[in-house]
């Protein structure tokens, strides 16, 4: 499996302001030295050695991440922002099926969608896959005026499209993937899935708060998450943020860690990253979370923030 992310932010987009340009371009400054400045090579090796942080951006699009099998079959789960960009920028399947998954409903989990380009292609056939029974009608919804021009409204694109309502504990196959969801703790409720190829499992589990529950060993429930491969998990807030945020639906970042370290994960992806922190402010939570995970935690873990464009092998 092959993992590509499209958009990691929570709650709504968030793109780099002026302000953020300006304050990585004086960081980069205050780095460099005349030796810097020499010939081209110094130069690009300078830019290559700043800090992430300041050489990059994690990116300001909502949840869409793009899976694929080995056999180089297409599955997307979540349709936000990052949806636009997968059509604008992505490698589209020959075969024109996209298989979709959606965590939920809230609308930055599908604000995409009514710009995702190849539901207005007739040769498209899209999948989408949930366990909420109106999923049609809340699609529908989105894609109607005035929300929306005459012309791209659903009616227009709604016979590419083919809804399959799935059941937490009843394992699907598509694609040579087997795949199951389980409900967790989310206002409005909110689905995490686990797709397993060759004897690797990964999970897609955003939008969840976890609960004391989840971190009962003896709970035969918990055994969904048992050594994942690579687990992306919401981990949008800090400590004294999610003490406040009780009941929001999301977690802290050294909760995920804790979780995570439970289940025994081999590759943990901080995500649906909160849309008011830059990227310095993340770069620093990972750099916590990496500390936290050294005192606290006796299972080794591979730890990492979601960014756009960032691709990964399982």
């Amino acid at each position: 499996m092959r993992i590509k992310f499209w958009g990691v932010r929570g709650s709504l987009a968030s793109p780099l302001t002026n302000e953020q340009v300006q304050a990585k371009l004086t960081a980069a400054i205050s780095r460099m030295t005349p030796r810097d400045l020499e010939s081209s090579e110094s130069k690009m090796k300078f830019i290559s050695n700043l800090p992430e942080w300041i050489y990059g951006t994690v990116g300001g699009n909502t949840p869409c991440v793009e899976l694929r099998t080995k056999n180089d079959d297409l599955f997307l789960l979540d349709c936000g922002t990052g949806l636009r960009a997968y059509a604008v920028y992505g490698r589209h399947p020959e075969n024109h099926v996209y298989n979709i998954f959606l965590s939920h409903f809230h609308w930055d989990h599908i604000q995409g969608f009514p710009f995702f380009g190849p539901s207005f292609n007739p040769a498209s056939k899209i999948h989408i896959y949930t366990p909420f029974e109106k999923a049609e009608e809340y699609f529908a919804a989105q894609s109607a005026t005035p929300y929306f021009p005459p012309n791209a409204c659903w009616n227009n694109i709604k016979n590419q499209i083919t809804f399959h309502i799935i059941k937490e504990d009843e394992p699907l196959y598509v694609a040579g993937l087997k795949i199951n969801c389980r409900k967790m703790v989310h206002p409005g409720d909110s689905y995490s899935y686990s797709f397993e190829e060759d004897d690797k499992k990964f999970i897609y589990a955003t939008d969840i708060e976890l609960q004391p529950q989840d971190f009962e060993k003896t709970n035969v429930r918990n055994k969904f998450f048992d050594n994942t491969d690579v687990l992306i998990l919401d981990s949008q807030y800090t400590n004294p943020e999610a003490i406040q945020k009780v009941n929001w639906g999301h977690n802290s970042f050294s909760s995920a860690i804790d979780f995570a370290t439970m289940r025994k994960v081999k590759n943990l992806y901080f995500f649906h990253h909160e849309p008011n922190y830059d990227d310095k402010k993340l770069d620093t939570i990972l750099s916590a979370g990496k500390q936290y995970l050294r005192y606290n935690s006796d299972h080794e873990i591979n730890l990492f923030l979601s960014k756009e464009g960032q691709e990964v092998e399982i």
